[in-house]
């Protein structure tokens, strides 16, 4: 299993070549061959042997608080580096950013016409105008701009219309109001950034697996204390991933307000079982696997987040079209 949730609070050790884990119920070992990342989802004890052990092992650790905010990523000693690659990321940020930035979000607008046509095609006609706006005018409106202010303008615009959706394609007790992040509001917000938050982390991971560098970032800008090219990797990957598993989850009912959220902190976090809940159903999406246009073979979703890597690194060193993940890859 490459990926480890662990949502109790415990202590966790090495013990030999294993993963030791102790909790209320008594120790748990995991072998720590195929084991790529962690996340711990409430609070762990562990001490500088275990970083280590991780470290040397390539593992990838991330913590979450016990509301399910993100906490931080403990990123072992990066051992795919490249100068040539640091020196053309670099030079494509000076040079080339705007375009770089142009793909992302001509690829998320792709991909959410692609979510809200499915919708359309079963019943909700009123989806029409937000998808010809995607079908047709947002490529010209992205043509059109000349900053990165300017695009970041765009893509929040974007958003905001795809928000309004949710009126027509969720239950009352989900409707949204406004997008509130830091913290959310209501169990909607909830459900969007712990998905985007375990999306990012995903990112994280993915391109640890390959020579480009995480603080050198297109879209969003880069900073101190954060990986923002994940961020920027991550963009394209929403609608299909995060949107697509909420939206099941709470028309299929198997994410409800009353049961899965808690009451005492307004609805606005998910109560433990929430959070297993829509794990695995994340989990689940995206370790399914669609035969790739280009590549002719399976591929899931998860592993298509480091091709997005590699084809940002083709980009860079040899100048060959960058398109972010697109739906119709799978098609």
């Amino acid at each position: 299993m490459k990926t480890r949730y662990i949502f109790s609070m415990g202590q966790i050790q090495r013990k030999d070549n294993s993963i030791a884990f102790k909790n209320e119920k008594g120790w748990h070992y995991v072998p720590v061959e195929g084991v790529r990342e962690i996340y711990f989802m409430n609070e762990v004890s562990l001490n500088t042997k275990f970083l280590d052990f991780a470290a040397r092992a390539g593992i990838v650790l991330h913590f979450f608080n016990y509301h399910g905010g993100y906490s931080g990523t403990f990123y072992p000693k990066e051992h795919y580096i490249s100068g040539r690659l640091k020196i053309a990321q670099v030079n494509a940020y000076n040079r080339y950013r705007l375009d770089i930035a142009k793909s992302i979000i001509l690829a998320v607008a792709e991909n959410l016409r692609f979510l809200l046509y499915h919708y359309y095609r079963h019943g909700k006609q009123e989806l029409k105008a937000i998808l010809d706006w995607l079908n047709y005018d947002i490529k010209n409106i992205v043509e059109k701009t000349t900053t990165i202010k300017q695009l970041l303008y765009v893509e929040g615009q974007m958003w905001i219309r795809f928000y309004d959706t949710f009126n027509s394609l969720l239950p009352l007790n989900f409707q949204m109001q406004a997008r509130v992040k830091r913290p959310p509001n209501n169990p909607i917000n909830a459900l969007i950034s712990f998905g985007n938050t375990l999306l990012y982390t995903k990112t994280i991971s993915a391109i640890y697996q390959t020579h480009l560098d995480q603080s050198i970032s297109f879209l969003h800008e880069p900073m101190e204390s954060r990986f923002s090219l994940s961020l920027d990797l991550s963009e394209a990957f929403k609608p299909v991933v995060v949107f697509r598993t909420i939206f099941e989850l709470i028309n299929r009912r198997k994410i409800r307000v009353d049961d899965h959220f808690e009451k005492r902190l307004n609805y606005a976090i998910l109560n433990r079982e929430g959070k297993k809940i829509f794990i695995q159903a994340f989990e689940s999406r995206l370790s399914s696997k669609f035969v790739h246009s280009k590549l002719k073979r399976n591929v899931s979703l998860e592993h298509a987040i480091k091709l997005d890597g590699y084809k940002l690194i083709k980009y860079l060193l040899n100048q060959d079209m960058f398109n972010p993940f697109s739906i119709k890859e799978k098609q």
